[in-house]
Order: C-alpha cells, then structure tokens, then sequence
C-alpha cells in the first residue's frame, strides 16, 4: 500500500512538473551585467539560470551566410546588403563579435538549453528555402538536432522547416492569423503568437490543448500578463525577464 501511495504521489509530481508552464529567455538573457541581445554570453546565461530555452534571431548576410541579429540594420550595415565576414567583426554591446550562426551553436554544445530559432523574413522564398536548408546541414553537423525549435513569421518557411527538419522537430508560427487548426492542419507544433493575439482569441489556448498542440506566448514581461497565461497552463513564455518568470512560476 505504501508502495502505491508513493507512485501515485511520484505520478503527480511528475505531471506538475510536466504541466508547468516553461521560461524562454528572449534573445537570451541579455538584461543583465556583461550580456547583450542575441549574444553568445545571453545564451550562456539563460543555460545558467535554467531556462527551458533561449530564443535567437537568424538572418542572411549578402553571401549566403547566417548571421544572429534581430533587426535588419546593426550598426549602419544593411544585413542582407553585408558580406558575412565585416558582419562578423561588428560588436555587441558586451564587447562580443556578431556571430555566425555556426559559432553560436558551436557554443552550444556544451550547455543543454533548449535552442529557440527564429528564421527572419527574407522576402524571398528561394532564399527562405536556402537558409533553412543551412540551418538544417549546420545543426546536423553539431549534432544539435534533438535541442532545436524553429519559429518564424513566414509561412513558407514554416512549411520548409516542417518539410526538412527531423521527424517531430517542433517548428511554431509567429504571424498570429492562423486559427489552431489550421496551424494543425500544416503540421506545426502549435502558435507562438504575441499576447495580444490570445487576449483577443482566448479561447484558441483551449483549442490547441484539445488538439494536442502546444502554445507559446511572447514576448510577456510583466507580472500581471504573465499570471494571466500561467493560470490559463500555456506551455511556454518568451521573456525579457527570465528571473521574474521563474519565481512566478516557482514560488
């Protein structure tokens, strides 16, 4: 009898555990001494804290290589107008180079946080082919595969990512128009829509549960929002504010 007392207890636990709403670090965790956004010291710093996973921005140089940067433009330089080796020697607020997105993975081998990829738009669908099939050979390389979730605001790369990525890899779209089934209907592994999105269609977070999908938010960084999608169980929040969200989430 104790033996099945203890089970079911262990049984709980672990589907707590499991239910628990996770912490995505966005861009990494940056706001803090020494980090920058989408630096390799704001990936490692999410891995320190114990973050589910750490989001980054890849982009295109003008030569074909993947850079991480959110906004087109850094430091005057046009990215996709850019070749990928003057990119690579612009710093980061913290001092840190611009990296390739091979050095940034490469720096990931060694931690075991969840890796969060955003492709940006490129407004071109033979190039949104072309980067995802980089990012797929560059993981495979570093043997990362079994880390990664791709995002994006494209559908069509979307729909490459779910095309050439591993079997169950999970691939999520930003653009916040699809309705749950349909994003089920591409095969995604669910919305990982602005919050504003949800506070309009609520009851697309009920929809996606009874579709065994899963809903991340972003990117939520006060209290009150975050309350709010935790006591409605999303899986995941994309966060500036890490810390915050893990003493919410682990009172």
């Amino acid at each position: 009898m104790k033996r099945f007392t203890f089970l079911i207890r262990l049984l709980f636990v672990t589907c707590t555990i499991i239910a628990q709403t996770q912490v995505i670090a966005h861009r990494g965790f940056w706001d803090t001494t020494g980090s920058a956004q989408n630096s390799i010291t704001a990936l490692r710093k999410a891995d320190s804290i114990q973050c589910y996973g750490s989001e980054f921005d890849v982009r295109m140089s003008k030569d074909g290589k993947l850079v991480i940067n959110h906004n087109p433009i850094y430091k005057g330089k046009i990215i996709h107008r850019t070749s990928s080796r003057k990119l690579n020697r612009l710093k980061l607020k913290n001092g840190e180079n611009l990296s390739l997105l091979s050095q940034y993975l490469e720096a990931a081998q060694n931690l075991s946080i969840r890796l969060i990829l955003e492709l940006k738009n490129l407004n071109d669908k033979e190039k949104e082919t072309e980067a995802v099939q980089e990012i797929i050979k560059t993981v495979k390389a570093l043997n990362l595969q079994n880390r990664m979730e791709y995002l994006s605001f494209s559908l069509h790369a979307v729909k490459e990512f779910i095309r050439l990525a591993p079997t169950g890899t999970p691939v999520f779209y930003l653009n916040g128009d699809l309705s749950p089934r349909q994003l089920k209907d591409l095969g995604c592994a669910g919305p990982d829509y602005h919050m504003d999105v949800y506070y309009k269609h609520p009851e697309w977070i009920s929809e996606c549960k009874a579709l065994d999908m899963k809903v991340n938010v972003w990117t939520v960084n006060k209290e009150k929002d975050m309350q709010w999608f935790i006591n409605r169980k999303v899986d995941f929040i994309t966060t500036d504010n890490p810390f915050l969200l893990q003493d919410i989430t682990n009172p």
